[in-house]
This record gives structure tokens, C-alpha cells and sequence, in this order.
């Protein structure tokens, strides 16, 4: 799943998810729900939307589970604004019988102003020790300067972040402040 959010990111999920067909005008949301052959049940939903503007989001969210407790779900949105923003986002997200979770998403979107993506995610085992991880990239189409930092968290030592920013030659600047 981690080359597939990587990948995701680099193409902004758009051509990789391909939920909007070129006739997706009309608003569509279809919910499905059957028995599989792991002895549980696969659920889920499909959306689109479509804007008077040019607009338009779809989404896909599935959740599986099987006869040992086990239970797994997959979601993923894309979006298009009027004046040519895409994104999209994919996640998963399982939780097994013994109670350990693990999850991991990312992100990208751009448009005239600049472009961000966000990957990352987090395991919490059985005992309840939880650990993750979330990269961020941001750009200014503008100026050319961006960020690219890493923010940590475990619950033994607690949350730790580095990030640095670089101008449009990719030299290190000063990040701004708020």
C-alpha cells in the first residue's frame, strides 16, 4: 500500500483512481454490501459529484471483515476545482483481532498557487504502544520556495519534528512564522 500512496502522490490519484469518466456529469452514489469468502462482510460506497462550475469529487470507501474479528478498510477521493486544482487522497486502515490497528495514507493536490502532498501513518500493537509517522511537502507555484518536513510520534518518547524550507534554487531559507 505504501508504493501505491507514493505513486498516488506523484500522479495526484486522478489518473491512477479514475473514478471520473468523462461522462460524470450527473451526481451518482452507489452502496453495495455482500458475504465474502473470508466468512465476513464487504461493504462499501462509490460517489460522484459533479459542480455547475466545472467541478467535481468522487469517492470510494470499502470496509471488509472476515469470521476472526479482523477488519480492514480502504477509502480514496479525488477532487477538481472549477479553475483546475486536482487532489485526491487514498487511505487504509486495519484492525486486527488482538487490537492492534495500523494505518497509513497520503495526499497530494495542486494548482495555480502552489502544490502539497502528506504521507505517512501509524501502528498501535496489541499492548497499546503506538508509533507513526507523517511527511509533508509543500510548494508556492508563486515564489518557488517550499517546505519539506517529518513529524514523529511514539508513546514512549512522545512527538519529535524537523522540517526545512528551500527557495526556488533549492538553497536553505529561513521558514516563515505565523
Amino acid at each position: 500500500m505504501k508504493g501505491f500512496l507514493n505513486l498516488c502522490a506523484a500522479a495526484s490519484c486522478l489518473a491512477i483512481l479514475s473514478f471520473a469518466s468523462a461522462d460524470a456529469s450527473a451526481d451518482s452514489v452507489r452502496h453495495f454490501s455482500r458475504d465474502n469468502p473470508a466468512g465476513g462482510t464487504t461493504a462499501g460506497r462509490v460517489t460522484r459529484r459533479a459542480g455547475p462550475d466545472g467541478g467535481a469529487t468522487a469517492s470510494r470507501r470499502i470496509l471488509r471483515s472476515d469470521d476472526e474479528g479482523n477488519r480492514a478498510g480502504r477509502s480514496a477521493r479525488t477532487w477538481q476545482t472549477p479553475n483546475g486544482g486536482v487532489g485526491g487522497r487514498a487511505g487504509v486502515t486495519t484492525r486486527s483481532a488482538d487490537g492492534s490497528v495500523q494505518h497509513h495514507s497520503g495526499m497530494a493536490t495542486s494548482g495555480a498557487r502552489g502544490s502539497a502532498s502528506s504521507t505517512g501513518g501509524f501502528t498501535k500493537d496489541a499492548d497499546g504502544h503506538v508509533s507513526g509517522q507523517r511527511d509533508t511537502a509543500v510548494s508556492n507555484a508563486q515564489t518557488g520556495n517550499s517546505y519539506k518536513g517529518s513529524t514523529t510520534y511514539d508513546s514512549s518518547t512522545g512527538v519529535s519534528h524537523s522540517g526545512t524550507c528551500y527557495n526556488a534554487a533549492g538553497d536553505i531559507i529561513a521558514c516563515p512564522r505565523r
